[in-house]
């Protein structure tokens, strides 16, 4: 299966376009952004969890980042609240799991460096954030291994940012608000990815914005 598998073609994929399919495990069900592979694949996904569901114990031999969008997320290490950043490196395993909220989380699958075996679990609600590079923005570094870097960006209400080139790519999902840049207008729920030395110009208007940014993996 090969779902936007051309890394050096900008995707965009706004709420209105989520076509969800259901997975192996009853009650669990997927929105693919990208994908290589079938079963097992290197993917990014939304992963909708209905009420007490449980997914098959596996083994993430490509290491396994999640971020908890919706309701709570656990195992047998934790519960994760909405949220929570998550990192499962290569060779961990564990049996996920949701109680009577359900669940929604974006998932990022077969993507680790092998060198790169930290396990991390953020609780962004409850963790301070950065000045960023200008007035209105904030940043939450969420992880960095050599040239990728992972954080959290919250936009102020009329925040402008600087044009710039991403060197490695540049992949966003947006958590609140509306993101823009020359190119469209990004409502919650949009995801993008930009190849390798793409640029814009990105903003914000009046409702602000909150948004997942990976960069340099591309």
């Amino acid at each position: 299966m090969l779902i936007n598998a051309e890394f050096n073609q900008r995707v965009v994929i706004s709420p209105d376009e989520y076509q969800w399919v259901s997975s192996p495990i009853a009650g669990v069900e997927r929105m693919m952004f990208d994908r290589i592979g079938d079963e097992v694949a290197r993917a990014t996904s939304l992963v909708r969890y209905h009420p007490n569901s449980v997914f098959a114990s596996h083994t993430h031999e490509g290491g396994e980042e999640i971020f908890v969008l919706e309701g709570t997320f656990g195992d047998e290490h934790g519960a994760y609240p909405a949220g929570t950043y998550l990192r499962n490196p290569i060779g961990t395993s564990h049996t996920p799991r949701v109680q009577e909220d359900g669940a929604m989380l974006f998932v990022k699958l077969h993507q680790f460096d092998h060198n790169d075996c930290q396990t991390v679990s953020i609780d962004t609600q409850r963790s301070s954030w950065r000045q960023g590079l200008v007035d209105g923005l904030q940043v939450m570094p969420l992880h960095e291994f050599q040239g990728e870097h992972v954080a959290l960006v919250r936009w102020a209400p009329n925040t402008i940012f600087n044009a710039h080139k991403h060197w490695g790519g540049e992949e966003i999902f947006v958590l609140e608000g509306t993101f823009y840049d020359e190119h469209g207008c990004y409502p919650k729920g949009t995801w993008i990815r930009s190849p390798h030395l793409s640029q814009h110009s990105p903003y914000t208007k009046d409702d602000g914005a909150l948004i997942y940014v990976k960069t340099g993996h591309l």
